[in-house]
C-alpha cells in the first residue's frame, strides 16, 4: 500500500488570541475560536425554522439539451438566517441528485416540497435538519434535466458532472446564477466562504466523486455512500453484461417529462455511444473517475457495502488505490449491508462521525479524527472493528493455485476442469455445494484452517480455459465455508429491517421532519458466505468483444471485488469458478462447455501477514471426508437492480 500522505487543508485551532481575532474579524469561523478550545464541536446554536430558504438558478455554462442557450440547474438552499445578519459567512453541505422528484431519498423515499413561491419547505434527509442550526448551509441540486433544470440527463457525463461542478464554483464567486429559471437577474452567494462539502448515495455519490475528479477549487471533501466510480463497470464486467439495458433507459428513467421531449438526441448519443458488446469506448473513457484521481484535491470519506450487488464492490478497489497514489487523505466504512446507507444502519455512530468530519473539514476544527483509524469494517452484524490503515499493514497478495483433485493451495496442480454454463444457476447455488462435483462449476477448496485467516483488498484470478463456443462468460467466486450469522443482504431491505418507532436527528419543521423510522439488522444463519465475485467476457481482449475460436485456449485475468472478510479457523476457504452468475451478469448468447487449464490458472489473493499467513493457517494435513450435504445461504439475491439508488 503507497504511504500516505496528509492533504487535509482545515485550519488549525490557533495558538493565541491576535491569531484568533484576526480570523474571527475576516468572518472566518462562525464562532470566535480560543487557544484552549481543543478539540471543537459545532453546536446547534441557530434557529432551523428561521433559515433562509431559497432558489436559484446556476448557468452550467453547457448547453445539453442544444436549444441555444446555456443550462440552467435549479438549487435549493436552507441556510441559517443569524450568521449572514452578523455578516459571517458558512460552510456548504451539498447533495447533487436526479432524484429529488422522481423517485425520493433515503429509505423513506422522501421528495423536495415547496411553498406556493417555490421554495422549498421539504428537503430530504436529515442533513439539513441537523447541519443548518450548526452554522452549515445545505444545498440540494436538481442534476440538469430532473425537476426544475434545465437540460438532460447524460448518465455521469460532462452534463451531470458540470451541473455540480457549477454550483461550487458559483458558491466561490466563479459562475452566475439567476432568482428565476428564465430570468435575468443575478443572485449571488455571498453568505458563503466556498468551503464546500458533497454528500450523497449512489448516484448522487457518484456525481461527489465525478466532481471531485475535476479538481474544482473550493470542494474540501466528499463523502459517496455506495457510489459509482467508473461507468462502464456499472453496465459491464470486462465486457460481460451485468444487465440488460444501457444508460439510455437510466437517463431516460430520472429525466422530467419536459426533458423526455427534448433531450432524444441525448438518448441516441448514449445508445450509439454504449454498445450491449461491452466495448470500452470514448463514452466510457469520459465516464471514468479513476483515471482522474490524480486531480483530486478534497479529502474523501467512502462508505460501500460489502455485499451491495447494485453498485458492486468493482467501484472501491480501484477508486481507493487511485486516491492513496495521488496522496488524498481517505476514511472509509465498510459494512455488511447490501446497498444500504449508514444512517440506516449505524445511525448514531454515523451522524456522530459525519458531523466530526464535516467539523474538520469545512469549519477547520482540529477535533482529533484525522488521527484516528481510517477503517471501520463491520464484521457481524452491528460489531465493527477498526485498522489504522486500509488495507492493513502487513497485507500481501499469496498466490493459490487449484489442483484436479479439488484442493485450493500454494501448489498447483496439472490437467483440467470443465463446466457446462447453467444460466439457472448463480453463486449460492455453487457455493451450497462447493464440495460437490457438479457439471455447472469447478470448485476448489483448502483443508479447515488452524487459525483465522483475514482477507483485505481486492483478489484477482488469471485463467486458461477454451470454450466450446463463439461466446462465453465467466465467473469466480470466493466463499467461505463454514457456520456464520450475517446480514441477510440478498433480502428485502438488503441487511435491515425497518421498524415503526421514529428518533430525531435535528430540528423540525411542519414541512420537514428530523424523524425517522429506526431499523434493525435482518440477519440469516448461514453455513457459507459469500465474500468476493467477479465477472468477465472470454472473449473481451483489448477494451473490444471477439468472438472465440472454439476449442483454442484464451487467458484472461478477471479481478474480484474488493473485501474485508475473516475466514474463522474451522473454516475452509474455496474457490469456485463458472459461467452465468444468476441475475448478476446476463448469459451469453451460446450455453457452453469450458475447459479450464488448471496448470496455468491462479488465484492473486491479498491476505493480512500474505502467504506467510495462508500456509499457516493450512498447515494441518487435509483429511478425507465425505462430502457434506448442501449448505443453506443467505436468501437468494433479487433480480439485479438498473437503478442506482435506494
Amino acid at each position: 500500500m503507497p504511504t500516505r500522505t496528509r492533504r487535509f487543508t482545515t485550519w488549525r485551532t490557533l495558538a493565541t488570541a491576535a491569531l484568533a481575532a484576526l480570523l474571527a474579524a475576516a468572518s472566518l469561523l462562525l464562532t470566535p475560536p480560543r487557544a484552549d478550545a481543543a478539540p471543537r464541536r459545532s453546536e446547534p446554536v441557530y434557529s432551523y425554522a428561521d433559515a433562509i430558504r431559497e432558489a436559484v438558478w446556476v448557468d452550467t455554462g453547457y448547453d445539453g439539451d442544444g436549444d441555444g442557450r446555456a443550462d440552467r440547474v435549479a438549487v435549493d438552499v436552507v441556510r441559517p438566517r443569524e450568521p449572514a445578519a452578523r455578516g459571517r459567512k458558512v460552510p456548504v453541505i451539498m447533495d447533487a441528485s436526479p432524484y429529488y422528484s422522481c423517485c425520493g431519498r433515503g429509505n423513506e423515499s422522501q421528495k423536495k416540497t415547496y411553498d406556493a413561491a417555490g421554495r422549498v419547505t421539504g428537503m430530504p434527509l436529515f442533513y439539513d435538519n441537523y447541519f443548518v442550526p450548526r452554522g452549515y448551509a445545505f444545498v440540494g441540486v436538481d442534476l440538469a434535466g430532473t425537476n426544475r433544470s434545465d437540460g438532460c440527463v447524460d448518465v455521469g457525463g460532462p452534463s451531470d458532472i458540470r451541473s455540480a461542478k457549477a454550483v461550487v464554483d458559483w458558491l466561490n464567486g466563479r459562475a452566475r446564477a439567476y432568482t428565476t429559471r428564465t430570468g435575468a437577474e443575478r443572485a449571488k452567494a455571498t453568505w458563503t466562504n466556498g468551503r464546500t462539502g458533497m454528500i450523497g448515495k449512489s448516484w448522487d455519490g457518484t456525481i461527489a466523486n465525478g466532481v471531485a475528479a475535476t479538481g474544482v477549487e473550493g470542494l474540501k471533501t466528499i463523502v459517496p455512500i455506495s457510489a459509482i466510480s467508473t461507468w462502464y463497470d456499472y453496465y459491464f464486467s470486462q465486457g460481460a453484461p451485468l444487465y440488460d439495458s444501457g444508460p439510455d433507459w437510466l437517463s431516460d428513467y430520472v429525466d422530467s417529462p419536459d426533458a423526455r421531449a427534448r433531450c432524444a438526441a441525448v438518448q441516441q448519443r448514449l445508445v450509439d455511444g454504449a454498445p450491449r458488446t461491452g466495448d470500452r469506448t470514448p463514452l466510457w473513457t469520459e465516464r471514468d473517475y479513476v483515471r482522474a484521481a490524480g486531480k483530486v484535491k478534497a479529502s474523501v470519506f467512502l462508505v460501500h457495502g460489502m455485499q451491495d450487488l447494485n453498485v458492486r464492490m468493482q467501484h472501491v478497489g480501484p477508486w481507493w488505490d487511485a486516491l492513496g497514489r495521488a496522496g488524498v487523505e481517505r476514511k472509509i466504512w465498510l459494512s455488511q449491508t447490501g446497498h444500504v446507507d449508514p444512517f440506516d444502519y449505524r445511525r448514531g455512530d454515523w451522524v456522530e462521525t459525519l458531523h466530526r468530519w464535516f467539523d474538520h473539514e469545512l469549519l477547520g476544527y482540529d477535533n482529533g479524527i484525522d488521527r484516528e483509524p481510517v477503517a471501520d469494517v463491520e464484521r457481524h452484524p452491528d460489531q465493527w472493528e477498526t485498522s489504522r490503515s486500509w488495507p492493513p499493514r502487513g497485507t500481501d497478495a499469496a498466490v493459490l493455485r487449484p489442483a484436479a483433485d479439488g484442493v485450493l493451495g500454494l501448489r498447483g496442480g496439472r490437467g483440467t476442469e470443465a463446466f457446462t454454463d447453467d444460466p439457472a444457476l448463480g453463486e449460492t447455488d455453487w457455493a451450497a455445494g462447493a464440495d460437490t462435483p457438479s457439471p455447472e462449476k469447478a470448485s476448489f477448496v483448502t483443508g479447515p484452517l488452524t487459525r483465522d485467516l483475514r482477507l483485505a483488498g481486492a483478489s484477482g484470478l488469471t485463467v486458461t480455459a477454451r470454450s466450446s463456443t463463439p461466446t462465453a462468460h465467466l465467473t469466480a467466486v470466493l466463499a467461505d465455508l463454514g457456520p456464520d450469522t450475517i446480514r441477510d443482504y440478498g433480502a428485502a431491505g438488503e441487511g435491515i429491517t425497518t421498524l415503526t418507532d421514529r428518533t430525531c436527528w435535528g430540528a423540525s419543521t411542519a414541512a420537514d421532519s428530523a424523524c425517522y423510522r429506526e431499523t434493525a439488522a435482518r440477519t440469516a444463519d448461514v453455513d457459507f458466505t459469500v465474500v468476493s465475485r467477479g465477472w468477465a467476457d472470454l472473449g473481451h481482449r483489448g477494451g473490444k468483444d471477439h468472438p472465440l475460436v472454439p476449442g483454442r485456449p484464451y487467458t484472461i485475468s478477471l479481478p474480484l471485488a474488493a473485501t474485508d472478510h475473516v475466514v474463522p479457523a474451522g473454516h475452509r476457504l474455496a474457490l469456485i469458478i463458472a459461467g452465468t452468475d444468476r441475475d448478476l451478469i446476463d448469459p451469453p448468447a451460446d450455453r457452453p462447455t469450458v475447459t479450464v487449464d488448471l496448470a496455468r490458472t491462479s488465484v492473486r489473493v491479498p491476505f493480512v501477514g500474505g502467504t506467510s499467513a495462508f500456509a499457516k493457517a493450512t498447515s494441518a494435513p487435509r483429511v478425507a471426508s465425505i462430502a457434506p450435504p448442501p449448505r443453506e445461504g443467505v436468501t437468494a439475491p433479487p433480480i439485479a437492480q438498473r437503478i442506482p439508488a435506494a
